[in-house]
């Protein structure tokens, strides 16, 4: 087993896997961070919106991104933004694991799902 900090297990429930939800107001960062994980094809969140912008890298495998009314294939190494009050949500494509860091540009998370 490998060692972590006691803050990572809080926000990283299984150490295992690049999964989790990072939200830290009081370290004055500015923003707040979702780690995805998923093998399900078709995988992701229903449609929202923030009041600020999202940022998403794809670290690992392929993902189409509704965005407004753009559709966008993003693939492993890609970064694009879901501009702040926009519309958007995402899907694992597969056939392999969609791997993403999502960054909100807010202390903590503001969602409206639409």
């Amino acid at each position: 087993m490998s060692e972590h900090s006691t803050d990572e297990l809080t926000w990283r429930p299984d150490p295992e896997r690049w999964n989790g939800e990072w939200e830290r107001p009081e370290t004055g960062s500015g923003v707040s961070i979702i780690f995805n994980e998923t093998d399900t094809i078709g995988y992701g969140p229903a449609l929202h919106s923030h009041p600020y912008a999202e940022t998403f890298i794809v670290r690992r495998g392929r993902a189409r991104f509704f965005v407004g009314d753009r559709v966008i294939v993003a693939f492993e190494g890609d970064i694009l933004v879901a501009p702040a009050d926009t519309p958007h949500r995402f899907e694992n494509m597969g056939p392999d694991r969609l791997e993403m860091i999502d960054i909100h540009a807010n202390p903590t998370f503001i969602t409206t799902w639409l």
